[in-house]
């Protein structure tokens, strides 16, 4: 069975509302706009639900790994200055979210929540390295006995909402959902420059499921 995302109980029954009266007024002026409709409605229908599915997953626990905290695809691996937190050079990997991807977020490793900053900004496409620093952002810090992870949420040229529901402050388990993005997007990730990066650009990621890196003891 299909499990649907809980931001999606409210969108999904307006979308197929609003797509509904657009049939029904293309009917009243022409039976047969009506009919050629159907088809782009209901693959319509389909898409918007289809866009809010969860499934069920069991992510694999192990404090050594940083696991990806998003469905997608590496766009960029690369050393830079990270400048809201850390204020030191780090690996950045960032994995972009087609409309077509699983848009939940989970936590990469397990730890402390040290912060949560949010920026308003603006909404590049998310595949342009320039939304990185200048598009709504929300980045999170977690912290354990190993390593300190940012991930930060970036909105996108149809991503007009991002959904954090952490605090400062609490403990998270690896692989646990922390966060939602509306319509295509992006997370950037942020680990030590000693962390050995197991993916490659390019590569297809599963949210809590496919390891971006491993850390030593």
């Amino acid at each position: 069975m299909l499990k649907i995302h809980k931001e999606g109980k409210v969108v999904i029954p307006v979308g197929i509302l609003i797509l509904g009266l657009i049939w029904v007024g293309a009917y009243w002026i022409h039976p047969y706009l009506g009919y050629a409709l159907i088809l782009p409605g209901l693959i319509m229908s389909y898409l918007i639900i289809h866009f809010f599915r969860n499934p069920d997953i069991q992510s694999p626990i192990d404090p050594e790994t940083i696991l990806s905290p998003c469905d997608g695809k590496v766009v960029v691996i690369e050393q830079i200055e990270e400048k809201k937190y850390f204020k030191d050079k780090r690996w950045q990997i960032s994995v972009f979210m087609s409309p077509l991807d699983i848009h939940v977020n989970r936590n990469p490793i397990s730890g402390t929540i040290k912060s949560l900053q949010y920026y308003p900004g603006s909404y590049l496409p998310a595949y342009n390295p320039k939304s990185s620093e200048l598009n709504e952002q929300n980045l999170v810090v977690v912290e354990n006995d190993l390593i300190a992870v940012g991930y930060k949420q970036i909105a996108g040229i149809m991503a007009r909402r991002i959904l954090c529901y952490v605090k400062e402050g609490e403990e998270v388990k690896q692989g646990e959902e922390y966060g939602f993005i509306r319509f295509g997007s992006r997370v950037d990730v942020y680990l030590p420059l000693d962390a050995d990066i197991t993916v490659k650009l390019g590569d297809r990621v599963q949210s809590g499921q496919s390891q971006l890196a491993k850390v030593g003891k």
